[in-house]
């Protein structure tokens, strides 16, 4: 009688299950490094990346479509949206355009100042000067301080609020506050020589102009340049007097390169100012 012999056949259990495993595991893995990749948004690259997404899955639907990707992505671009808005006004504007824009707000406020000037009796302590570069306010220093101080009289005061109060419909612009003194030597507790008195004395102005809370901080700055750019000579007590000053400088934010016949009156007029202090 024979014997059937039985072949022994390894059972293999149904591994069928991999697949879509395998395809779970892959797509948590993809989000995952989406995720860490919108740590640090860049908005470009997530568009780009959202777009490959779109075209790899095939319901079509885009990873990043079902929601923001994080709060503080979404209000990042909307802050930069607000940004773009505010400058739109700008940015559709030609320069010609805005340049001529900006010397009518200069004309208009030196204006203003030569009208409080004539209207209060300063004429002989204050006068405005519009050029290329800048409205320059310039005050004689007896219109501001006691000699050789850097407290700013009571009355005047009023003078540097009162300008204040005209430069607050113009708060983008930068001012620069510059403080002058003749070459009469000075050396006190407080002030050792004429670098800190016009320095302090600039510093003080600005500290009134600063109090109307229209204007930015950061858009002021204060320089003292002691006797080291004199307006005229300092032989003569008329010229010593001329030289005491404070100037406040609105800067223009667009300028036209000069022609060779300003170049030239501006050489002319520095050589004048230099002659006139060496005399």
């Amino acid at each position: 009688m024979s014997k059937k012999r039985h072949e022994h056949h390894e059972e293999h259990a149904d591994e069928s299950w991999l697949l879509p495993y395998s395809d779970l595991m892959t797509l948590l893995l993809a989000l995952f490094i989406v995720l860490y990749a919108s740590s640090s948004v860049n908005i470009s690259k997530l568009e780009a990346l959202s777009q490959a997404f779109k075209s790899a899955l095939s319901s079509g639907l885009g990873v990043l479509d079902g929601g923001s990707v994080t709060d503080d992505s979404m209000q990042r671009r909307l802050t930069d949206d607000t940004q773009n808005r505010s400058n739109d006004g700008r940015k559709n504007k030609s320069r010609a355009v805005l340049q001529q824009e900006e010397q009518e707000n200069l004309e208009k406020l030196k204006e203003n100042l030569d009208q409080y000037i004539a209207k209060n009796g300063l004429s002989t302590q204050l006068e405005t000067q519009l050029n290329q570069s800048q409205l320059l306010i310039t005050i004689r220093d007896n219109a501001l301080f006691a000699s050789g101080s850097a407290t700013i009289k009571p009355d005047s005061q009023k003078l540097a609020a009162a300008i204040g109060t005209m430069l607050e419909q113009y708060p983008d612009y930068e001012v620069q506050v510059k403080g002058h003194t003749d070459n009469q030597p000075i050396n006190t507790a407080e002030f050792p020589s004429n670098y800190e008195l016009s320095s302090k004395r600039a510093i003080n102005f600005m500290k009134i102009l600063l109090q109307n809370e229209a204007f930015d901080p950061k858009q002021f700055s204060a320089t003292g340049y002691a006797e080291f750019h004199p307006l005229k000579s300092n032989a003569t007590e008329a010229g010593r007097a001329v030289n005491r000053r404070v100037e406040v400088s609105i800067l223009r934010h667009y300028t036209e390169p000069m022609t060779e016949d300003q170049k030239i009156s501006v050489a002319a007029n520095a050589n004048g100012t230099q002659q006139s202090a060496s005399q």
